[in-house]
């Protein structure tokens, strides 16, 4: 009684086996692992780090819960993600005020911050100098 069980059972998995030699596509698609619905988080931050969004909604826009956005984030940027959108926010500003040429009050919205006098602080905390002052002619 055994054995017919046994015998069963071989012809299914043979059928099976033939076909994951045969379709490389069922393959693939049996013994594919990886988490459904992930995004390149590097490529979407470096695109969209200008949009004033809750961190929850980046997470969500990617595919990933909370916690494993910040988790995935830190092991790709080696920084958290609210210090690093500050940054790149502010890089992008400098970039603007500098070297385009536009008024900080044009571009502190365009790169992601919600008021102009919280955009100044953290302008003149990381550049040492604040926003309106940085197209002025330095005197020696």
């Amino acid at each position: 009684m055994q054995h017919r069980h046994i015998a069963r059972i071989q012809p299914g998995i043979w059928r099976e086996g033939l076909l994951l030699q045969l379709d490389k596509k069922a393959r693939d698609l049996l013994f594919d692992f990886s988490e459904p619905g992930k995004i390149d988080l590097e490529e979407f931050m470096n695109r969209h780090f200008a949009f004033n969004v809750e961190m929850k909604r980046f997470a969500f826009l990617t595919g990933r819960s909370l916690a494993t956005f910040k988790r995935d984030f830190e092991k790709i940027f080696h920084a958290a993600p609210g210090r690093w959108l500050q940054q790149k926010r502010l890089a992008q500003a400098y970039y603007l005020i500098k070297e385009k040429g536009k008024k900080p009050s044009d571009v502190y919205l365009e790169v992601g911050f919600e008021d102009l006098s919280h955009f100044s602080f953290a302008f003149k905390k990381e550049f040492g100098k604040a926003p309106s002052l940085l197209n002025q002619a330095s005197t020696a």
